[in-house]
This record gives C-alpha cells, sequence and structure tokens, in this order.
C-alpha cells in the first residue's frame, strides 16, 4: 500500500484503548505512526474492565495478552444471581486463546492502558499530549491535519479514535446517533472478597449490580441505576449514595458495602450507545472504536470491539494498494459484527429497565458465543 506523499504515516487521535492497539497493530506493519491524545499522560480513570475471550484474542495477536492476565485476573464463568439472592444462570465463556488459559480476565483500567502504552512505544509509536484535531483537509494528496496548538501533519491515513463524543468524527462531516438509555453505571474499586473468582452479577429490584475481580487483591463493584436522567453528584456524595443503592439487594451483595468507603475510587457515568449506520470514514481518514460504535457495558465487550478494531484496521490496510481500498474493506468486514454487539447490549437495558432480567440471560449467552466467531 502506497500513497504520493506520507506514504505509511499515520496520526492517530486518541490514546484509549482503541487508539493504542491501532497504533501497535499499524507500527508492526511499518507504519509510522504519532498519537495526539488531548488529556495528560496519567488521566485514565481508575476503575476496571473486562477482557472478554476477543479481546484477549486480539490482544495475544499483537503479543499482549499474557501481560495482561499476569496483572489481571482470568476467568471463565459469569454467574447471575437473581432478586432472592440465588444464582439463576451461569454462562461458561469460550476459551478463545487455549484450554489452558482462562477465557476472561478482569483488568484494571490504568494497567491495561499501560500495557498498551508501552507496546506502543516500544514499537516507535510518538504519543504527544495536551492535543487533539482542529482541522481536517483531504482535497488534495495526503490528509492534512491542523492541530489544536496551530501545528500541522501531512500523513497518509488519520484515525479518529477518541471516544464516543469524539471530534474527529465531527471533523470528518460523519453523522452520529448518540442515545442515553435512562441508565447511569457506577463503578468502585475495592478489595477483591475471597469468593470472587469469576464474574458475579446480581439482579435487583430497581437496578442490576455485579462484581469483577481484576486483580489477585481488588475487584470492581457495579451498578445499573435505572430511571434516572443525566445528572451529576457532587464526588463527596459518590460513596455514601452507591452505598444505598446496594443496600436493598440480597445475599452477598451486602459484603460489598463496608468496602465502598472513599468517594474517589467510585465513578458514574451515563450509559450511551452509538452506531455509525452511515459512513465510517472519508478519503483517507477513518473513526474505529466508541467514536464509530460505541455499546452499552452491559455485555462488557467495548474493549474487545476497540482492539480488534485495530487489529483489522491494520491488515485490511496491508492487503489493499490504497488507504482509500483499505478503509473500504475495514468497514466492511466491522459493520455487522459491531452492530450486532451494539444492538444486543440495549435490547438488554430496556429488559434491566422492564425487571425483566431472566430474559436477558440468554441474550448474553448467544451473543458472547457469536463473538466468539473468527473476526
Amino acid at each position: 500500500m502506497d500513497s504520493d506523499r506520507g506514504a505509511r504515516t499515520a496520526l492517530i487521535v486518541g490514546a484509549g484503548v482503541a487508539g493504542l492497539a491501532a497504533a501497535t497493530a499499524l507500527a508492526r506493519e511499518g507504519w509510522q505512526v504519532e498519537i495526539a491524545e488531548v488529556g495528560p499522560p496519567d488521566a485514565t480513570s481508575g476503575w476496571g474492565l473486562c477482557l472478554t475471550g476477543p479481546a484477549l484474542r486480539a490482544l495475544d495477536a499483537l503479543g499482549l495478552a499474557d501481560a495482561c492476565l499476569a496483572e489481571g485476573c482470568g476467568m471463565s464463568t459469569i454467574t447471575h444471581v437473581d432478586v432472592h439472592g440465588e444464582p439463576a444462570d451461569t454462562v461458561r465463556l469460550p476459551r478463545l486463546i487455549g484450554a489452558r488459559r482462562p477465557a476472561m480476565a478482569g483488568i484494571a483500567r490504568p494497567v491495561l492502558h499501560r500495557i498498551l502504552y508501552a507496546e506502543a512505544e516500544r514499537r516507535g509509536v510518538v504519543v504527544r499530549h495536551g492535543l487533539t484535531a482542529a482541522a481536517v483537509d483531504q482535497d488534495r494528496g495526503p490528509v492534512r491535519v491542523r492541530l489544536s496548538d496551530g501545528t500541522v501533519r501531512e500523513v497518509a491515513l488519520l484515525v479518529g479514535a477518541d471516544g464516543i463524543r469524539s471530534s474527529t468524527r465531527g471533523l470528518l462531516g460523519l453523522a452520529s446517533a448518540r442515545a442515553f438509555h435512562g441508565q447511569m453505571v457506577w463503578r468502585a474499586l475495592v478489595p477483591r472478597p475471597r469468593w470472587a473468582a469469576g464474574i458475579h452479577q446480581f439482579a435487583g429490584k430497581t437496578g442490576t449490580a455485579g462484581l469483577v475481580p481484576v486483580s489477585d487483591g481488588q475487584a470492581y463493584v457495579f451498578l445499573t441505576e435505572n430511571g434516572v436522567g443525566l445528572s451529576s453528584l457532587p464526588d463527596a456524595e459518590l460513596a455514601p449514595r452507591l452505598r444505598h443503592l446496594l443496600e436493598p439487594f440480597p445475599g452477598k451483595v451486602a459484603e460489598l458495602l463496608p468496602l465502598i468507603s472513599a468517594s474517589h475510587a467510585v465513578v458514574r457515568r451515563p450509559v450511551l450507545t452509538d452506531f455509525l449506520e452511515g459512513a465510517w470514514n472519508r478519503g483517507g481518514a477513518v473513526v474505529i472504536g466508541d467514536a464509530a460504535h460505541a455499546p452499552a457495558p452491559q455485555m462488557a465487550s467495548g474493549a474487545a470491539l476497540a482492539v480488534e478494531d485495530g487489529l483489522v484496521l491494520a491488515r485490511e490496510l496491508g492487503r489493499h494498494d490504497s488507504v482509500g481500498a483499505g478503509l473500504q474493506a475495514f468497514v466492511r468486514r466491522r459493520r455487522r459484527r459491531c452492530r450486532t454487539l451494539v444492538e444486543t447490549s440495549v435490547t438488554i437495558v430496556a429488559l434491566e429497565r422492564a425487571r425483566r432480567h431472566h430474559e436477558a440471560y440468554p441474550l448474553v449467552d448467544s451473543c458472547h458465543r457469536l463473538m466468539a466467531e473468527p473476526v
């Protein structure tokens, strides 16, 4: 693949999971990659996330799965607990990176970020903080990007990996369908209870809670709060409010309440989704990760899609003679899979809000099996 000027040079906007994975995948294929990240190096929030089987498979292709498993917590089941505190269903997840390796892993977000960041830098990727794209011009030749500090880059490829509120997407004129689903999701990092060998999800009368181990000593509690509007709370109120919301849950949830003591370890975010039904790319530019397809957190697969995007993007660009053709092939490969996950996550949100948790369990199982299929 080549272009008249800026051959095999890429600018990625955003140093999150999608941006760093794409940077590493491209660098492995011989691209010269620069990342513009608006936030500081230590801006990553401190809660955890799930690396499902597809995420581990994609990370394994980048040579990073073992590092994530070494610092995270490997597991192979999701236990659903009903409103009476009794086990209702156990999802046994496909082992996609070998029968002797875990099916999935919980990991602290800063740890995953550190692993991805270090590998990108090791591959020669340059990350510049405090910068984002301010203007894009593709009228002639390479993609011309003016950054927020006034400097200009001319590159063969521009990748917008700057999240669900992507400014790059707007600069490219790509239509967003971002939606709020009447839920707020809470997460809190806590000491890991001894019984937490896998993911536990608890159905409540007004929401859903759960626990995900992220290391030998830590786990994160999550809670979806139903029937609320977009709102914010003072930081000092976060921990006591989360404890209050968890109090009605039966069973093991009561053991988590005293562990939630520090508001600085608690975050509360709206449940937002997006899927670009129209174009994901314009000329030599494309959006990936949550900028193109943001699922609700119920499927725990946003990171999987993000890492897969980076891997598939690099592969398709390597298989085609031009950036434009490679981007079109990338979108064709990714669209159906990403749409299915986003739509399934939205359905699960609706079932949770209607307190029809038992109908969501088979959806979670079937969608995880669909995601296990080759990318």
